[in-house]
């Protein structure tokens, strides 16, 4: 019985063996018509995409001095500006210098003529006002003495005219 094991055992190996080389071999065809087939994706990409590149690098070697020339002209232009900005800087606080001592000067000539003008008035107060004020006073002090001289005699016309009126009625 032991005879028979040994020969059925290598039937069985060889069996799987040469199914085992089968199912290696169909693996290996697979792999290789998907190689195959990848290497045709792959050179279809290239072929298309290789006019492409070309193109892009031709443009960017067109546009390298362009893009060059105005990364220098953008840098004259801000260095242009910003020296512009310091000159007009420079002026405006020259004009605001001048400006304000202009306006000392103006301010010092007012108060000049404010403290004249004070001056006069207070000189006109003391020598014309003042004795205007002392006629004023004189000439309504006269005034109020002849309305009071006046008043004393209507009235005694008016108590008269009065009295006549009472006994006429």
């Amino acid at each position: 019985m032991a005879s028979w094991v040994m020969p059925l055992f290598v039937i069985v190996a060889a069996v799987s063996l040469f199914i085992q080389m089968l199912i290696f071999g169909a693996i290996f065809l697979t792999i290789r018509r998907l190689s195959k087939r990848m290497e045709e994706i792959a050179d279809d990409l290239q072929r298309r995409i290789t006019p492409v590149i070309s193109r892009l690098q031709m443009l960017v070697e067109e546009a390298q001095p362009r893009i060059s020339s105005m990364i220098s002209d953008a840098a004259e232009i801000t260095h242009v500006a910003r020296s512009q900005v310091q000159r007009v800087d420079r002026m405006v606080n020259e004009a605001v210098d001048r400006l304000r001592m202009q306006l000392v000067h103006a301010d010092q000539i007012l108060t000049g003529a404010l403290e004249t003008v004070e001056e006069t008035g207070a000189r006109f107060r003391s020598s014309v006002w003042r004795p205007m004020q002392s006629v004023t006073a004189l000439v309504r002090g006269i005034q109020t003495g002849l309305e009071f001289y006046r008043g004393r005699r209507r009235r005694a016309d008016g108590v008269a005219e009065q009295q006549d009126e009472e006994l006429f009625i």
